[in-house]
């Protein structure tokens, strides 16, 4: 396998799922998108990590996204939080529908078959567009869609938060998870408090590894 683009936002798991393609590939190159999110410093942190990682980056820009979308990551005006029984208020409709489908597009473009995605849904908030019958469906979509044979891959899928430390702590990548963009609200050092850092700390800790992110509050 030669080259392959990975959907890259600049947090914990899709810079685990960069260094997993360095390691795969003998080329990688690395598209993030700009939807109007909350915590947009992420997308900084991508274009640093990608320069540390040594790969092709592009940042391409979907405003109307956010403005046929509700939600807590695009609005800072509603609350990051989750009911019961409910999708969490974090829940973009069709991100990943749409970030899958213009990286595609792109990678079509740029002679590129093998496309990277961090989903998971073995510790994930919920969303329906993380689940493994999801991608799958889609990769035969796209591949019908532009007479193409995209493959689809999702290193993370099966692995819970603490296995995909280990991950990272295997690729040689922990260090750098030091730049990466988890806190929901944007913040850094993180606040250590909404849904994605509680999650992230949570991982870090079972997998008996310290996190090398800055928080606000003590992570111990």
């Amino acid at each position: 396998m030669k080259k392959a683009l990975v959907v890259f936002s600049g947090g914990q798991d899709s810079t685990t799922c960069l260094y997993w393609a360095k390691e795969k590939f003998t080329e990688v190159a690395a598209v993030t998108f700009d939807y109007g999110q909350r915590h947009k410093i992420e997308i900084e942190q991508a274009v640093r990590i990608a320069v540390d990682a040594g790969v092709a980056h592009r940042i391409i820009n979907i405003p109307t996204l956010s403005e046929l979308t509700t939600n807590s990551l695009t609005r800072d005006d509603i609350a990051i939080s989750q009911e019961k029984g409910a999708l969490p208020s974090t829940f973009v409709s069709g991100r990943n529908l749409i970030f899958l489908s213009f990286a595609a597009i792109y990678a079509h473009e740029n002679g590129i078959s093998d496309i990277v995605a961090g989903m998971s849904q073995t510790d994930y908030s919920g969303y329906p567009d993380c689940r493994d019958t999801f991608i799958k469906s889609l990769n035969v979509t796209l591949n019908l869609a532009m007479d193409a044979q995209f493959r689809l891959h999702t290193p993370l899928m099966w692995l819970t938060k603490a296995e995909t430390v280990k991950l990272a702590r295997q690729l040689g990548c922990l260090p750098v998870l030091a730049l990466t963009q988890t806190c929901y609200e944007g913040k850094r050092p993180a606040c250590g408090k909404c849904p994605a850092c509680k999650l992230r700390l949570k991982g870090f800790a079972e997998a008996g590894i310290d996190d090398p992110l800055e928080y606000e509050i003590n992570k111990y």
